[in-house]
């Protein structure tokens, strides 16, 4: 018996709701919005289609209706428009999350919390410093979306299954990310000798480009959201991956937003790395081997969101 508690039900909230119940992952799901016509309409949605799902109960409610969930999802906020960065939100998203958090808390302190909104590194950070939670309960999705990118983008140039590619986006989930390509690889082989090491007769895999993949994982959001307003699909995806490992209780290793204590040189601020998470939220860091230049990059992906919450009232 899983519950899982859902706030925002715009684009990103249904379609993770919606995607959850597909796959199976939650006997209950509570959908909570400042909208409650919109939640009710949600939920009517998806719950007449669970008699070809695995049995669910989804329904529209408020805080006190998430009470003994397992998870939260937090999703509210205003959405990005073509053209607007991420970084651009974070006071009006701020503000948001500052109203939502006392009321969730209160009735799910023991809930793992994944933060999804954007700018989701600096809401992942008021949420640790605002909610009075242990840590390992606030997980941000960071840039497991980017990081999926990735690996798409790579198994094209290759043909080959996505799970055979490990590779990982780390930084602030926006501009200032980028890919550590010395611990990149497809099935044990360096990311470097793939060109050379990975051969299919018949076909001849191109010149992997670097900086047309970083600007491919970095641009992708914008990307869909100047052709169809919105992004949800793969991040919903992402999300219940997230969610998918906290239940199932086996440690997973996977790119999220946590707050850093001083790894790489970089403390006070929430970004992604590797982190380890499981049933008890996020157990620890997988602290890779980076390269000097690529340390030097998370550092500046560090100063880049220290400088906006400087200016922020968290």
């Amino acid at each position: 018996m899983n519950k899982i508690s859902i706030i925002g039900t715009g684009s990103v909230g249904s379609t993770i709701a919606y995607t959850l119940t597909v796959m199976g992952m939650a006997s209950e799901i509570v959908m909570i919005d400042i909208n409650n016509e919109k939640a009710l309409g949600e939920a009517l949605d998806i719950r007449q289609g669970t008699p070809f799902c695995s049995s669910c109960s989804i329904y529209a409610g408020d805080y006190r209706d998430a009470e003994n969930s397992d998870i939260v999802i937090v999703t509210s906020g205003i959405a990005r428009k073509p053209g607007q960065t991420r970084l651009e939100l974070a006071q009006t998203n701020v503000n948001i999350t500052k109203m939502i958090i006392p009321e969730i808390v209160k009735h799910a302190p023991n809930a793992a919390y994944i933060i999804v909104s954007n700018p989701v590194d600096i809401l992942t950070y008021t949420f640790y410093k605002l909610s009075g939670l242990p840590e390992n309960q606030i997980i941000g999705s960071g840039t497991i979306l980017d990081t999926s990118r990735l690996r798409s983008r790579l198994s094209e140039y290759y043909n080959i299954n996505q799970c055979n590619v490990h590779a990982y986006v780390f930084g602030e989930h926006g501009d200032s990310s980028f890919i550590p390509w010395s611990v990149a690889n497809i099935s044990n082989v360096p990311i470097n000798e793939c060109q050379k090491l990975i051969t299919t007769p018949g076909i001849t895999s191109p010149k992997l480009d670097f900086a047309e993949i970083e600007q491919y994982v970095r641009k992708s959001g914008g990307r869909v959201i100047a052709r169809k307003g919105a992004t949800f699909y793969a991040v919903s995806v992402s999300v219940c991956h997230i969610c998918k490992c906290i239940l199932s209780g086996i440690d997973t290793t996977m790119t999220v937003s946590t707050m850093m204590h001083g790894e790489y040189g970089v403390d006070d601020v929430c970004l992604s790395t590797l982190n380890m998470v499981g049933n008890n939220g996020v157990r620890g860091k997988v602290n890779l081997p980076l390269q000097d230049d690529e340390i030097k990059k998370l550092q500046h992906s560090a100063n880049t969101l220290k400088e906006v919450i400087k200016n922020l009232k968290i």
